[in-house]
């Protein structure tokens, strides 16, 4: 679809400079404690700067996955509004316009879903299909849920028959796999804080036995041996962070 109007990418994060800022202090906390727990030096801070970069595109992966998450969500509850407002006589392209009432009271005029609303809005008002814009939503968000919906209600519609009542039906469905995947988060989230309490206990240790034996592990700082075990102490300590969070997923994946 080649049009003007202005659309968000849901590849890439729009960040705000506070979340920039936040998510930066992040990053530089992260790269100090190695630096200080495995070097104790402040030149350790250079060569792990690449882990704090590392960690932020992490986290950017997750903010943009949580983004997804929400529309989808949204979108779901836009769906329920814009059957709705068929029932009640509206046709489906003023439905999905009058949908941004309800959206605006129940998420705010800064919601993902009401921006998106607001473009299919002015794509009609340019004569750019409803079906052409569903499907961009559903490329650009890289959620399966709408691209199944946009899939579905582009045959529905050139099909003809009860419109709202597929549309319905697809929602349903929609709104049990997202019901799903939300307990499937639950169960997982124990395990989740688990594994952040494993992430955090070398630290733990580490402290603990430098306060209360001040002195114990000079022989690993300042010397070319001592560099070498807590670099490869540093190497064990991220390559299980890594595969701890590679589990996790998996897991996730294998119970959708």
């Amino acid at each position: 679809m080649s049009t003007n109007l202005k659309q968000r990418d849901y590849h890439k994060y729009d960040w705000t400079w506070n979340e920039i800022v936040f998510e930066g202090i992040k990053a530089a906390m992260v790269v100090i404690l190695l630096a200080y727990f495995f070097y104790r030096s402040v030149w350790a801070v250079l060569p792990l700067s690449i882990v704090g970069i590392l960690f932020f595109r992490d986290e950017c992966k997750k903010k943009l996955a949580k983004c997804r998450e929400e529309l989808g969500i949204q979108f779901r509850e836009c769906i329920l509004s814009v059957v709705t407002s068929m029932k009640a006589g509206y046709a489906v392209e003023n439905a999905f316009v009058e949908s941004r009432k309800d959206m605006k009271l129940l998420y705010g005029e800064d919601s993902l879903i009401y921006e998106e609303l607001e473009g299919i809005r002015r794509g009609l008002v340019v004569n750019i299909t409803l079906e052409e814009m569903l499907f961009s939503l559903g490329e650009r968000s890289d959620n399966e849920h709408i691209l199944q919906f946009a899939q579905v209600f582009a045959i529905a519609k050139r099909g003809g028959g009860n419109l709202s009542e597929i549309m319905q039906s697809t929602v349903n469905l929609i709104g049990q796999r997202i019901d799903a995947k939300r307990e499937i988060q639950t169960v997982l989230s124990g395990r989740k804080m688990e594994q952040n309490v494993m992430k955090g206990m070398p630290f733990a240790i580490l402290l603990y036995i430098g306060i209360s034996y001040p002195g114990y592990f000079d022989d690993l700082y300042h010397n070319p041996q001592g560099i070498v075990i807590m670099t490869v102490c540093l190497v064990i300590y991220l390559a299980a962070y890594a595969l701890g969070d590679h589990i996790l997923l998996k897991i996730a994946k294998k119970m959708e």
